[in-house]
């Protein structure tokens, strides 16, 4: 038997998960939360992720949901968990420089949601580059 058992792009099979309904959801409240376009983010996802993790993300990011609700106040709105361990969109050692950076801002007397404005300007930056 010659060639390969597996499918070697699995894009459309990828697409197909994130397309489903649970996925769909939960890639529109990411994009409309970051200011990224839907169809950037599930670009991003189909490129990082494999397909394990693709099919558990709505429940990984219900449960960082859950986890983001029981935070103090800077990690609350910005979501770091949500989007370095939930959903790890971002590299923990990056978004743990986000988060100081949001909080050197708020120490430095910049309103709260102005600090996080920032962050998720931050957030949104490393996503996209």
């Amino acid at each position: 038997m010659s060639g390969y058992l597996y499918e070697k792009d699995l894009t459309s099979m990828k697409y197909a998960i994130l397309t489903s309904t649970r996925h769909d959801r939960m890639v529109r409240e990411i994009a409309a939360e970051l200011g990224i376009p839907q169809l950037r983010l599930r670009r991003y996802i189909m490129n990082r992720f494999d397909m394990l993790l693709m099919e558990n993300l709505p429940a990984r990011y219900e449960q960082g949901k859950r986890l983001v609700e029981e935070a103090p106040s800077p990690e609350r709105d910005l979501r770091p968990h949500l989007y370095s361990r939930a959903v790890p969109l971002i590299a923990e050692e990056e978004m743990d420089h986000i988060l100081s950076r949001v909080r050197e801002l708020m120490e430095n007397g910049t309103p709260r949601d102005d600090a996080v404005s920032a962050g998720r300007a931050l957030i949104r930056e490393a996503i996209m580059r």
